[in-house]
């Protein structure tokens, strides 16, 4: 068989070009070397947001496109995706409140925002808002932004593909590509036994994220290889350091910004950091600096003050922005380039450089367009009315689902009912079955995680490790010991050797 598309990739991109694709009507294979979202997906501040600060760096088409798209996305996934209201607080010698409020005047209209609340003035000398924060902000200005669970985006934007049509292959690796007149031979490897196989295509999408210029230079031997700058951003966890469910937009004196969010009920996230990184992505880690850095800015905020004993998690992301020659990591465009090769009679390759978790959705219709420049139309665009799995439902309807979830499975502890949907949407009475007790799950590996979420991550979701599982399917991680966590291992080791035994029988 000669597939339309192969994907490299199973980051936000790669899944959200495949989903769209196989929608219309053309076959697609995805390759992913490691898990789904396992790398820049899965390292963002888990943001759907316009990006208030590009606003300075005169982004207005990213910011109005981002804008747009966060209610379009709350829609097609309200488990994964939901409100969130941040505070600004005004800091005195930093920029002047009127620019402020200019700046977020923009944001509420040139999106076309219709669900989400307008901005409104804080008066922090009365507004619960102020009780974590320093006596030194008398004024604030709260307004809408998106929250989103990345790496399930992913997962889901990957379900919905293969349930449409698509081949999603999670720990292979495209180990070469090489053009064939009309189409591209790629040699395939399998990251667990080794096995190689060769797969054709008519199109090749070049979807790595950091390793996009690796891919073109070890992958398909092009000389082309300088196109993304590395910017690595950082993020710390700590137990929760206030009850408001609002989050904290915070000005650093440096001219960078911090958020402080609710986060995963019991914590508080804390990022980002900015600046270029040179190693290998997959090697990505926070630095000592970096950690200073995050607990000294929201120290500079909080009555209590963040120390690195607080912390509990940290993890990192590398950004693959568009080279643009910008001087600052935090300058550099966050909008994405998409480039075609294309000689004349040969098969194209269709490289994706830069982008980030909101447009994701727009940068495939846009990638989508360019395919159809090459291999002829199909079906229409139809993603934006689309909904991902489980989140088939009205965008604010959440606690009645949750509701009715509760009441068909009343032995479910109210929190762990919660997550369980936050996770799952509607698609969550697949993972709990016909269970009419904690029992029936099966297997408890810690906390509220159960072998039937497990199995239902191991068959659906293409879960392998405990690490796929624990830190992003789940954020089970922040609760699970470390014995437990290898337990979960040797589990997950033995059901996905069972299972790849079934399917060669």
């Amino acid at each position: 068989m000669v597939y339309d598309i192969f994907v490299i990739g199973g980051g936000i991109n790669g899944c959200g070009i495949a989903r769209d694709a196989v929608g219309r009507g053309f076959s697609v294979f995805l390759a992913e070397m490691n898990d789904l979202a396992s790398g820049t997906s899965s390292g963002s501040t888990k943001l759907i947001h316009g990006g208030l600060r590009y606003l300075e760096y005169y982004e207005f088409r990213l910011v109005r496109e981002s804008l747009m798209e966060r209610e379009v996305l709350w829609a097609s996934a309200p488990h994964i995706i939901w409100p969130l209201r941040f505070v600004l607080p005004h800091h005195a010698g930093l920029r002047p409140a009127w620019l402020l409020r200019l700046g977020l005047f923009l944001y509420d209209h040139i999106g076309g925002r219709k669900k989400l609340p307008a901005t409104r003035t804080l008066d922090m000398t009365r507004d619960p808002a102020a009780k974590p924060l320093k006596s030194l902000y008398t004024k604030a200005f709260e307004y809408s932004d998106c929250w989103v669970n990345d790496a399930r985006l992913v997962a889901l934007n990957a379900r919905d593909a293969a349930d449409r049509g698509a081949v999603i292959r999670t720990r292979t690796k495209v180990v070469s590509a090489r053009r064939d007149a009309d189409h591209w031979t790629l040699t395939l490897q399998d990251g667990l036994t080794g096995a190689t196989e060769e797969v054709r295509s008519r199109l090749l999408v070049n979807a790595a994220g950091p390793w996009v210029d690796e891919v073109l230079t070890g992958v398909v031997g092009s000389n082309n290889a300088h196109n993304v700058r590395l910017v690595q951003g950082s993020h710390i966890v700590v137990k929760k350091k206030f009850d408001d469910p609002r989050a904290y937009f915070f000005q650093n004196t440096d001219g960078r910004i911090i958020f402080a969010i609710p986060y995963e009920q019991d914590f508080t996230l804390i990022g980002t950091t900015d600046q270029d990184y040179h190693g290998n992505p997959a090697e990505v880690k926070i630095s000592d600096a970096e950690i200073d850095y995050l607990c000294a800015a929201a120290s500079e905020y909080f009555v209590e003050p963040v120390k690195r004993d607080q912390v509990v998690w940290t993890y990192s992301g590398v950004r693959p922005l568009y080279d643009d020659g910008a001087s600052k990591a935090q300058e550099a465009t966050r909008d994405y380039v998409l480039k075609t090769d294309a000689p004349e009679g040969r098969a194209p390759l269709l490289n994706i450089f830069g982008g980030k978790i909101t447009t994701f959705r727009r940068l495939s219709e846009h990638m989508l367009e360019k395919i159809e420049d090459q291999l002829g139309k199909r079906g229409k665009p139809w993603t934006a009315s689309g909904t991902l799995p489980g989140g088939d439902f009205a965008a604010t309807a959440f606690d009645a689902e949750l509701q009715k979830l509760k009441g068909d499975y009343p032995f479910l502890d109210p929190r762990h009912a919660h997550r369980l949907f936050r996770l799952y949407g509607t698609k969550v009475r697949l993972v709990l079955g016909k269970a009419a007790s904690v029992a029936d799950l099966g297997r408890h590996f810690g906390s509220d995680l159960y072998e039937a979420e497990v199995r239902y991550q191991i068959e659906n979701e293409w879960a392998v490790t405990a690490q796929d599982v624990l830190w992003r399917r789940t954020k089970k991680g922040l609760h699970l010991s470390a014995d437990e966590a290898a337990a979960l291992d040797r589990f997950m080791e033995n059901a996905v050797d069972r299972r790849r035994q079934i399917a060669a029988e």
